[in-house]
Parts: C-alpha cells; structure tokens; sequence
C-alpha cells in the first residue's frame, strides 16, 4: 500500500475495501483490526478503486455519522446491521 510501510495480503486488502463500503462499520473497526488510520484507508481506496467509484465512495462516507465514531450514536455499539449476514443454506 502507498506510503504506509505495512504489507497488506490482498485477502486484508480487500476486506478492507468491504469494510470501508460498508455503512455500518466504522473507521475505527477498521483501525482497531489492521492498524490502518482513516488516512491510510483512503489511500488503499485511492489506489484500489477507479477514478470514478473512488469519488463515489468519497461522497458516500463524507460526514456519515455511521463512519465515524465521533459522529455516530453512542448507543449504537455494533458494525454492522442484524441483518447484513445472513446464513446462507446449501
């Protein structure tokens, strides 16, 4: 990843990119299981994504009080919704 000296395994890489998709899971999550700030998460995203979805995800995360654990309800203390994951039947 540039400029953060830490080797990322592409299977990190691209749970990180689910992640920070996510709108439920903030930085924070993110930083407390792979040691990346908020910075360094865009910078994966910067590299990883085209022009076009980069500034996408941008705008989506922007102020999201979701993303941000400063900006997020304090009673809210899970990642993600009850229902993202599901169990998948074979």
């Amino acid at each position: 990843m540039p400029g953060s000296g830490t080797t990322l395994s592409p299977a990190d890489q691209s749970r990180i990119i689910e992640m920070a998709w996510e709108d439920r899971t903030p930085f924070e999550a993110i930083t407390a299981l792979y040691g990346l700030p908020e910075s360094q998460v865009i910078a994966l995203m910067r590299a990883s994504l085209k022009p076009r979805a980069f500034r996408n995800w941008r705008q989506r995360v922007s102020g999201r009080p979701t993303k941000h654990g400063s900006l997020r309800d304090p009673s809210i203390s899970r990642g993600y919704c009850k229902t993202q994951y599901k169990v998948r039947s074979k």
